[in-house]
């Protein structure tokens, strides 16, 4: 996985481009996901949206295809959890809201090898850096 160093992080956002993380297993009460947070450049804010798919034996890795885990109209979208008005703070504000570490961000639509290479691995209950999987707060 490639992921994105920490000194061009902002310069990315800054530049208009959306950043996304793998944050790994996600389950509802009779299903099981995966989840993934983006932060997204609007209209001179940024937006950070936590994903919540189903983990099915996929034909693709491009997460957006996946149906949602949970059924509510906002997934179509993902759920808004923070917007800010600036790049650092909107690293801070996903790593709050959707536990997202700083060292495992990479580009839009990259999120997909990491789902890629998670399920190669059969699903494992650890991040590929060793650490544990984060726990996102959605409330």
């Amino acid at each position: 996985m490639q992921y994105l160093a920490g000194p061009f992080l902002l310069s990315v956002l800054k530049r208009g481009r959306a950043i996304e993380q793998l944050l790994g297993p996600s389950e509802s009460p009779d299903r099981i996901g995966v989840s993934y947070v983006e932060v997204r450049p609007a209209e001179g804010n940024y937006e950070i949206y936590l994903h919540a798919v189903l983990d099915t034996e996929p034909q693709t890795y491009d997460l957006v295809s996946l149906p949602p885990l949970f059924d509510a109209e906002e997934e179509d979208f993902g759920l808004l959890v923070a917007t800010t008005s600036d790049p650092a703070a909107a690293l801070d504000a996903a790593a709050d809201r959707t536990g997202a570490v700083r060292e495992r961000w990479v580009n839009q639509s990259m999120a997909g090898d990491g789902y890629r290479d998670y399920v190669l691995a059969g699903r494992p209950g650890q991040a590929p850096d060793g650490r544990p999987w984060p726990t996102p707060q959605s409330s």
